[in-house]
């Protein structure tokens, strides 16, 4: 008996050790705030509690909360947990107010907080909001989590600079920030980004994360797209947010000891948008424009060459022109170069060695072109002038080339004449063999005296004008008639439209690019969709897609089928699929675009 009562009283005293260490606690991360401004209340308790309950936020308007941490630490074999529960208010009018307790159960008894003085001095102006409740119990709904999430998971666009001028290539960055776990994530809404040219950065297969403090917060940041942009004409022009839904692990309240102890967190959909970003974009300057510029905007050098300074008559001269710097390379039209006269000139053969990266666009730019001199004597090639605008100066930069004296000495005497191939530009053939000589055997023409006036022929022949000028109005009407519904015209070259990414897709699926391979497919099936529905390709979605092949009376397994396909092309860009080859998707989606064009 005694044994018994000296274990028992053993126990209490050590329930009553632990009860002692147990601490719950509330803080503000200041004291005096503004109307207008945001701040965090902090109620922390070092260990296991239930059944929370925070006060009434009388004069204050919660913007979210409570937002749950929990933290486990274990110490030569000692584990202590410590929960923190969190809201931010923001205050209504000015005053000096009180924060009352917040109360929790701790191994059956209730712990409460100490009040916290709140001094409110005139800040922004904040409308009174008739709809704001004070806080409560954790609201299990997915309503409530999304308001809880707004501050732990959000995408932003981030710019380089937000002030260019027309043609002057920027960056945007889409990044995630997130202080919750991820399960899972898809893309809904794809910038459209109208009156820019962009240039998509290419990323790795695997998403890269790191630590970033924003707003006195840290995250978890990740990159999820980045663009290189061209604004196309001087204005205010909107960069177009990027939508997606992710699956995040939230904690909601524990019911019993081992929900208590291990946390108890359930699938959330929570869907985040990046704000809308302007660029102001200004025109190029009139005052001091060249005349040989022709859109040039970043930062170039200019070198040319040729292969040979001297050569005979009727031989083939190379020359060269290399443009490299950073800027929209890409964009550039052909160069006006002035050869002599008696120069036989064809079109340059052009070639790009570019780079897209975080720094933007860069690399150079090649054009061949393939001379021949048709006469002997001493000939110039005289410099090319280039002219960019730099806007880092605000000014426009003239270049110009060396110039070139070429000594053509005096060809054979054989009747062969070289020159380009129309074919293929980089072959040389021989003029000589193409033309043909007069032929001095029987032509097999009509000998005089031959009846052709009145015969069948010729009433054929001369019906045949008419008939065929009234077949080319038929056709010339049925044509305008067909092209003049837009919505039609579209819907019957989107398979083609589709076809020219498939290819693209096949290509990188040679090539083992397989990120590539997925943005081709997903490219052409939506650009397939937009022009099929007659839908804008910003406004797609699972829900639009669905809805519209249902109008049309599509089959829903084909629906299916087609959903399931972008879902997979989505996550293929940020996790690596392996249930499925890529060559089993290409099949799927040429399939795909074939059943929907036999059905509608």
């Amino acid at each position: 008996m005694k044994t018994r009562y000296y274990i028992l009283t053993f126990f209490v005293l050590c329930a009553n050790l632990l009860f002692a260490q147990v601490k719950f606690t509330s803080s503000v991360d200041r004291t005096t705030v503004g109307t207008g401004e945001q701040f965090e209340v902090t109620f922390s308790l070092n260990g296991n509690g239930s059944d929370f309950t925070p006060p009434n936020f009388d004069n204050f308007q919660v913007l979210s909360g409570p937002n749950v941490s929990t933290s486990m630490t274990s110490i030569n074999g000692s584990t202590t947990m410590s929960n923190s529960y969190s809201f931010d208010l923001m205050p209504i009018k000015v005053g000096n107010y009180t924060i009352g307790p917040a109360s929790v159960t701790v191994n059956g008894r209730r712990l409460t907080t100490s009040a916290i003085s709140i001094k409110v001095i005139k800040g922004h102006t904040v409308p009174q909001n008739n709809q704001a409740q004070a806080a409560g119990p954790p609201d299990n709904s997915a309503a409530s989590a999304n308001v809880n999430l707004a501050k732990s998971l959000f995408i932003k666009a981030d710019v380089d600079r937000t002030n260019v001028y027309q043609g002057q290539q920027l960056i945007v960055t889409y990044k995630v920030y997130t202080s919750v776990g991820i399960e899972d994530s898809q893309v809904d809404v794809i910038p459209s980004l109208n009156g820019f040219w962009s240039e998509d950065v290419k990323q790795g297969q695997q998403t890269q994360w790191r630590v970033e403090t924003y707003e006195g917060r840290q995250y978890n940041v990740a990159d999820i797209k980045q663009t290189i942009l061209f604004p196309e004409h001087a204005g205010n022009l909107t960069i177009d947010p990027l939508g997606m839904t992710f699956v995040v692990r939230v904690q909601v309240p524990s019911r019993d000891f081992m929900d208590q102890f291990f946390g108890n967190f359930k699938e959330v959909n929570y869907k985040a948008k990046s704000l809308p970003v302007t660029i102001h974009v200004k025109p190029l300057p009139e005052a001091g424009k060249p005349e040989s510029f022709a859109g040039a905007v970043g930062k170039f050098n200019i070198e040319s060459s040729v292969d040979k300074t001297e050569l005979k008559a009727n031989d083939a001269l190379n020359y060269r022109v290399k443009l490299t710097g950073s800027g929209n390379i890409k964009l550039l039209n052909n160069l006006n170069v002035n050869f002599p006269p008696d120069f036989e000139k064809y079109d340059p053969k052009i070639t790009d060695t570019v780079t897209e990266d975080g720094s933007g666009l860069s690399g150079s730019r090649s054009y061949s072109y393939l001379l021949i001199p048709r006469h002997q004597g001493d000939f110039n090639i005289d410099p090319l002038k280039f002219s960019y605008f730099n806007p880092s100066t605000g000014r426009y930069v003239n270049l110009a080339t060396r110039s070139f004296h070429i000594k053509v000495d005096k060809g054979s005497a054989e009747s062969n004449v070289t020159a380009f191939s129309d074919a293929d530009k980089e072959d040389i053939k021989m003029l000589g063999q193409d033309i043909r000589y007069i032929k001095t055997e029987d032509t097999g023409m009509i000998r005089q005296g031959g009846i052709f006036f009145g015969s069948a022929l010729y009433y054929v022949l001369l019906l045949a004008g008419p008939a065929a000028c009234y077949g080319a109005f038929v056709y010339r009407n049925r044509l305008i008639k067909n092209n003049s519904d837009l919505v039609r015209v579209r819907s019957r070259r989107a398979g083609k439209l589709a076809a020219k990414h498939l290819a693209s897709a096949q290509k990188q699926l040679q090539a083992g690019n397989s990120k590539s391979f997925y943005e081709d497919v997903s490219k052409g099936l939506y650009g397939y969709l937009s022009d099929k529905l007659n839908i804008q390709y910003a406004n797609l979605d699972r829900e639009t897609i669905a809805g519209a092949l249902k109008a049309r009376s599509l089959k829903p397994g084909l629906t299916g089928r087609l959903l399931d396909t972008l879902d997979l092309c989505e996550m293929a860009r940020y996790a690596p699929v392996n249930h499925i080859s890529e060559k089993e998707v290409f099949e799927r989606a040429k399939g795909i675009i074939s059943d929907i064009e036999n059905e509608i």
